[in-house]
């Protein structure tokens, strides 16, 4: 399947910004589920300096700065990719038991050095906390596969949380909202990873995209979509990460566009920035995913 992505920011500021400096991950990744097929990111006012690199986690992230006073600001970033289905014998190739992995992963001196070991610790948006192990604990059957465990876990927030928009907030505690039993895509992922890091197993948070279907004899509406997230977690057996989506209760698929991967969504927001001046601000953001019709084989 191939994706067209638009995603739209626009920001008016009262008074005006005398400068500014912004990082966006906007880029898709390219991995073994998608491909990357082509990228534009347009800014206007047009920036003084533009730059790119590619963060720890391997994301690609873009950077610019402005330094014209300014009152509006525009980042709208085009993507195509392309995307595959996710494989079902993928998860079920896994067998290794929870409890081995969590022990794989326990500190030993002279161990050698996993990349996944990164995501087992608290980060900004994700502390350590029994919450999170009371929580956890009943989807981890001793003896369980992680793939099985994890599966159990992503149905127990998807029917104990209610997704409610404008519950949270951006920057609401995990615990908060795992106390509060309501959130958005960003609160349900955010507990998956700090349920499997509390019992002791890497995770991690991903920002995307996923494409929505408008209701029966509807037309598709421009703008009406949003950015989305989820969970993954490493599986040693294969050697790969494991996507799950708690807010919707299924593993990503080809209708999933992943952005980037990091411990929280503090690691991968989608915009961010230093401003100077515009004290009071209005933000609207419009994501437009849709299908592009599929290619006819050459004669």
């Amino acid at each position: 399947m191939q994706l067209h992505i638009v995603h739209e920011t626009r920001y008016r500021y009262t008074p005006a910004v005398e400068n500014a400096h912004h990082m966006v991950y906007l880029k898709p990744a390219s991995n073994r589920a998608q491909k990357l097929l082509h990228h534009t990111l347009r800014v206007n006012p047009a920036p003084a300096q533009v730059g790119g690199a590619v963060d720890v986690y391997g994301n690609a992230r873009s950077y610019f700065s402005l330094q014209a006073a300014h009152e509006h600001l525009s980042v709208v970033a085009e993507s195509i990719v392309s995307t595959t289905a996710a494989s079902p014998l993928l998860a079920a190739g896994a067998s290794t038991s929870w409890e081995r992995v969590r022990d794989r992963f326990r500190y030993r001196a002279g161990a050698g050095y996993d990349s996944a070991s990164e995501f087992l610790f608290a980060s900004p948006y994700i502390p350590r906390d029994d919450a999170f192990i009371d929580f956890a604990q009943p989807s981890f059957v001793p003896g369980c596969p992680l793939p099985e465990a994890a599966h159990a876990l992503m149905r127990s927030i998807h029917t104990q949380m209610t997704y409610e928009s404008e519950s949270t907030e951006v920057n609401t505690p995990t615990l908060d909202a795992l106390k509060q039993g309501k959130g958005v895509c960003q609160d349900f992922a955010h507990i998956m990873v700090a349920c499997c890091r509390a019992m002791g197993l890497p995770a991690r948070y991903v920002s995307g995209y996923m494409l929505t279907h408008p209701p029966p004899g509807q037309a598709r509406l421009l703008g009406c979509d949003a950015s989305h997230a989820w969970a993954s977690v490493y599986c040693p057996d294969l050697g790969q990460w494991l996507d799950f989506d708690p807010t919707n209760d299924r593993a990503p698929g080809e209708d999933y566009v992943t952005l980037a991967t990091g411990r929280d969504f503090l690691d991968v927001s989608p915009m961010r920035g230093v401003i100077r001046g515009g004290a009071r601000h209005t933000l609207e953001v419009a994501v437009t995913v849709e299908p592009l019709p599929a290619q006819e084989p050459a004669d």
